[in-house]
This record gives structure tokens, sequence and C-alpha cells, in this order.
């Protein structure tokens, strides 16, 4: 290649530079990211048996200091019982129910109760309808998905796994401890058949 070299390749030689230079920044940046935990990624799932259950306990099972959980209805045992485990290995596991659940004789309080995990029991809305898990304020598990048998096997949901995302995790958070604090203590009642219920209301 002669020297001094003319000013057309020199000018491309600078463009491949600066694009390499740009690719390997993108490369840095995103691996940092990944590495922080605050690169944005979303799974999405759908039921019927479309994995909504098993993607919730995989990330379930990865917390290592908190999981919070706000619910309508709550009869998944797989569920249930990874809430279970997790508090016994020493997990901060708070969960917020709609006040249904205290005399819906298939609701899972009864299990929580028993086993050590604080429930509290939100009165103050007609309907407590989130579907919200939150893990080591990082991960949002949230949707259309109650955690109960019935939206898993039968009925058409979506679960939303989002990771990476600092501000939305605090505002969810910042949501859950706003219901908390109006709360109260769950306790298991006279319970009734709710589908029975329900069809004497129809």
């Amino acid at each position: 290649m002669p020297w001094p070299l003319d000013p057309m390749t020199l000018m491309w030689i600078q463009v491949a530079t600066g694009a390499m230079g740009m690719l390997t920044l993108v490369f840095l940046v995103r691996w940092l990211w990944r590495k922080l935990g605050q690169s944005p990624h979303v799974e999405v799932f759908f039921s019927p048996k479309g994995g909504c259950q098993a993607a919730i306990v995989r990330e379930m099972m990865q917390a290592r200091s908190e999981i919070l959980v706000q619910a309508y209805s709550f009869t998944a045992d797989p569920l249930t019982y990874a809430l279970v485990e997790l508090k016994k290995k020493g997990v901060a596991v708070e969960i917020v129910l709609d006040k249904s659940n205290e005399i819906d004789r298939y609701s899972d309080l009864h299990i929580f109760l028993d086993q050590g995990v604080e429930v509290k029991i939100d009165h103050e809305h007609a309907i407590s309808h989130n579907k919200i898990i939150l893990i080591d304020k990082k991960v949002i598990i949230t949707g259309s998905y109650n955690f109960t048998n019935q939206a898993e096997s039968d009925n058409a949901e979506n679960v939303v796994v989002i990771k990476g995302n600092p501000e939305l995790v605090r505002l969810y958070r910042e949501n859950f401890f706003k219901h908390r604090e109006h709360a109260k203590p769950a306790q298991v009642k006279e319970s009734i058949d709710r589908r029975a219920h329900h069809k004497v209301a129809a």
C-alpha cells in the first residue's frame, strides 16, 4: 500500500475503525448490563398448558432474599409449596390476597398459615385482583394468570416475566407495600364452595 495514503483510502480506514469501535462498545455495554442484571429481558407464556406454572416455579426457586406476592386466588399447590420451601430456606416471603381466600374452601390460605408464611388480606377494595410476584428486587412476574389449577389447565391466560428494569420493579414494590399497609392478617373463616356460590349468585 503506497504511503502516504490517499484521502479516500484514509477515510475508509477511519470509517471501518469507527464501526469496529462502536460494535465493541455495544458488546461491552450489553455484557456489563447482563453482568449487573440490568439487561432488559421479557418472556411470555400462555395457558392452558403453555408452561406458565413451570416458568413461575422456576423463577421463584431462584430467589435468594425476598418474594412479594399479590394474588386474587391461590389454589395451585406447586406454587404454594414452592413458597413454603423458600420460606424454610430463609427467603422473606410476604403475600397479600383478596378477601375471598378467607372463605374459599379451595384456597391454599390454610397451608400458608399452617406453615408460618405471612399472609395479609386486602379488604380495602371490591376485589384485590392483582397477580404479581416480585423476586429479589429484580424480577417481575405478572399477567392475567391467576395462581390456580384452573388457570394452568383450562383457562386462556398469560404470564409475563420481566427482568432488568429496576425502575419498573421499584414501582411494583411501592404498589405492593401500599396495599400491604392497609391489609389485615389473614384468618381462615367458614369455607364455602366458590363455584357453587357463583352458580347461586348467577
